[in-house]
């Protein structure tokens, strides 16, 4: 088959706008993973056995299950308990979850390798609580975590394209579409991949960067 560029040229407006959804997925799910990831990895650090207990069946249970199972039963079975979000709303919230599972497991790492007496010094200080977490724990524990919470970005970036199956117009699913109108598989899949791999390989030279910079510090 020969590459037709003036067909390129017709697709890619659509490409790229579909490539600006996906973006914008992946942000949403990746912030939501982050702050619910920082969430468990504080709550872990309880005392209480019942909630930390509780903690540890939920994310042994999402890792060890398929993401695009737990898509399907957000988006075909909730609604027949009464609970029906759109598909988008759907996706971000299922893969954020999902990835909370891991970057809980990179914040707890940190937050465990922040020297006790750092801890002990904020407490003589007469600092309590939220504090002590804002002011002298996470600066120290999230800049060691930057290079493996961006590897986890670029992860979930490629597990976007999963939402097409649940009727989100992402990358992929749009590209389904423009190539069954066409039947011109060829330059558009050959677009998607193109489009997927820059964006992941500029991403990961950005993460391999920031793990230079921080090796160096």
């Amino acid at each position: 088959m020969i590459i037709d560029f003036a067909y390129i040229g017709e697709i890619l407006p659509a490409l790229f706008g579909a490539t600006l959804a996906t973006l914008r997925i992946a942000v949403l799910a990746f912030g939501l993973s982050l702050l619910v990831g920082l969430g468990f990895a504080i709550l872990r650090l309880s005392k209480r056995r019942g909630l930390v207990a509780g903690i540890f069946a939920y994310t042994e249970f999402i890792r060890l299950t398929p993401l695009i199972v737990q898509l399907f039963f957000a988006y075909y079975v909730l609604p027949e308990i009464g609970i029906q979000l759109p598909a988008e709303p759907t996706g971000i919230l299922v893969i954020g979850l999902h990835y909370a599972t891991y970057t809980s497991e990179v914040f707890g790492t940190g937050i465990l390798a922040v020297q006790r007496g750092q801890w002990e010094s904020a407490w003589s200080l007469g600092l309590r609580g939220w504090v002590v977490w804002r002011k002298i724990v996470l600066p120290q524990a999230i800049r060691p975590m930057v290079p493996a919470l961006g590897n986890y970005l670029v992860q979930l970036f490629k597990e976007v394209p999963l939402l097409s199956t649940i009727t989100v117009y992402e990358l992929l699913n749009t590209a389904n579409l423009i190539a069954g109108q066409s039947f011109r598989y060829l330059e558009v899949m050959t677009l998607v991949a193109l489009i997927f791999f820059v964006i992941s390989y500029g991403s990961s030279l950005m993460i391999a960067n920031l793990e230079e910079r921080e090796r160096s510090r």
